[in-house]
């Protein structure tokens, strides 16, 4: 595996690449949940390339920046591990001019639910998304639907700027306990992490009722928030189509259950597609 800080090594090392190349862009701290996207880029692909980058641009003031986890010695060792071909591992100078183009989040989808409690956020993702996305010169990307919302976001950019890669939605990786795995889960303390099982739970309890035949949306959003009560604070619970429209009714195999909620410090997501 080799380990590259520029672009300009980036570019060097994929000379020696041949055959289809698969991309797992990261902020680093690397788990199991990322490793699931790599070894999907590995069944898929003939090489893969990582790219571990906190991205200034997507944090909003007063949020975790300086603080995110950093790992960087685990998650080269889980790369190379992994049988990852090469990491990239860039600083903000690299990634970033002091005066430079940007592109925005569509002007409704960028603005709601995740969009509205970090305005701005997703302009951030979607530029750094797509510097990367460019600088792989992979074919497929592979992202996991845990953030769905950002997901959804990063299809469109790939199809409103006609570009010739294909994204891959891959399933979340829970916890032995149902906990959807996030770097920022080692923020919470051991009883915060049973309380952070309520958002797990809701889902389970919605699609119990989606199960037994209970399709309106606000029904079934009232059986989640009596689970959610072990929550600090629940910042939404939203049912939507696969484009973020809100539904009235659940549309089986093109909706998306989401929940965003605070426990202690962090602020937790979750969802599932039903």
């Amino acid at each position: 595996m080799r380990v590259v800080r520029t672009i300009d090594a980036l570019q060097e090392a994929k000379k020696n690449l041949f055959g289809s190349i698969g991309f797992v862009p990261t902020m680093g701290a690397l788990h199991k949940g990322h490793l699931s996207l790599i070894q999907q880029a590995k069944k898929e692909n003939k090489h893969v390339i990582v790219s571990v980058f906190v991205n200034p641009t997507q944090f909003l003031e007063g949020e975790d920046l300086e603080s995110y986890p950093r790992k960087e010695e685990a998650d080269r060792k889980i790369c190379e591990l992994a049988g990852v071909d090469i990491l990239f591992m860039p600083s903000a100078d690299q990634m970033y001019e002091k005066d430079e183009l940007s592109i925005g989040a569509p002007a409704v989808r960028g603005y709601i639910l995740e969009g509205e409690k970090r305005p701005g956020h997703f302009d951030g993702m979607l530029q750094v998304v797509m510097k990367l996305l460019n600088l792989s010169g992979a074919k497929k990307a592979y992202f996991g639907k845990k953030d769905a919302q950002q997901l959804a976001l990063i299809m469109q950019m790939v199809k409103n700027y006609f570009m010739d890669i294909q994204i891959i939605p891959c399933d979340i990786v829970r916890d032995e306990n149902g906990l959807a795995l996030s770097s920022r889960n080692i923020y919470l303390s051991e009883e915060e992490k049973c309380r952070a099982l309520s958002l797990s739970k809701s889902l389970k309890r919605a699609t119990k009722c989606i199960m037994s035949g209970e399709l309106d949306a606000e029904i079934v959003k009232s059986k989640m928030l009596e689970v959610l009560k072990e929550a600090d604070a629940v910042e939404y619970v939203a049912i939507v189509d696969r484009k973020f429209n809100g539904l009235k009714k659940i549309e089986i195999g093109n909706t998306i259950i989401l929940v965003a909620a605070r426990i202690g410090k962090p602020r937790l997501i979750d969802n599932i597609w039903v």
